[in-house]
């Protein structure tokens, strides 16, 4: 039976699911945070060490202004809200990504939240914020040159967002779309691809189980017979 110790998540949907309820789609992206507490919360329950979030990637940039700016917020009040609550439940926060383009104030929150949930140790949440996967690909070879790393596999994953964690056993990808949309392309090499129907805040506990119990069975033989 597989182990599990990092689950990768592409949360499409939020707008999708808004917009289908006649509402915003920021109504949709308040209820996916829903979705990622329930996850969370499922995870810790069954031990699951990692998991990663596609939260805002660099391509997101492209969508309305208004729309960002709500993003932003709802990371920002959400943080001020839920932090004595991570710490608790022994939640630890890590941002993947380049934030350097984010407002401010977001930055000091996110900066605040991780150092704050340093030592909590029941699982680790990632949070993929402007993240895109060839951009991290080329920042880890600039880092290499500028170390003046020998150029190999190993050290090239040192320079990774990642660094120090096990690759992806599997992705779930909701919304219906059948991509990895930049997510992880290095890491996800040998990953377990699960694509869902359903838009992210219709994804249940049951479903994540569901997803679990199958992959459990799978053989994974890695390139061998």
């Amino acid at each position: 039976m597989n182990r599990i110790n990092h689950i990768a998540i592409i949360m499409d949907g939020n707008g999708r699911w808004g917009k289908k309820r006649g509402k915003s789609r920021r109504f949709g992206h308040l209820n996916g945070v829903k979705t990622i507490e329930k996850i969370v919360k499922s995870s810790i329950k069954l031990k699951i060490p990692i998991l990663t979030f596609y939260t805002f990637s660099t391509e997101n940039w492209k969508r309305p202004k208004t729309e960002i700016n709500f993003l932003f917020n709802l990371i920002d009040s959400y943080f001020v809200k839920e932090i004595d609550n991570l710490i608790k439940n022994n939640i630890r926060i890590n941002i993947i990504g380049d934030i350097k383009k984010f407002p401010k104030k977001i930055k000091r929150r996110l900066q605040e939240s991780i150092s704050r949930t340093r030592k909590c140790r029941k699982i680790l949440v990632n949070l993929a914020l402007n993240y895109g996967s060839k951009d991290e690909i080329i920042n880890s070879i600039r880092l290499m040159k500028k170390k003046k790393q020998t150029f190999s596999t190993k050290n090239f994953e040192k320079n990774l967002y990642t660094k120090r964690m096990p690759d992806p056993d599997f992705l779930i990808r909701t919304g219906g779309k059948k991509r990895l949309s930049n997510f992880l392309l290095w890491q996800l090499a040998y990953s377990e691809l699960y694509f869902i129907d359903k838009l992210w805040p219709d994804f249940t506990t049951s479903d994540f189980n569901k997803i679990i119990k199958n992959f459990k069975r799978v053989k994974r033989n890695f390139g061998k017979i």
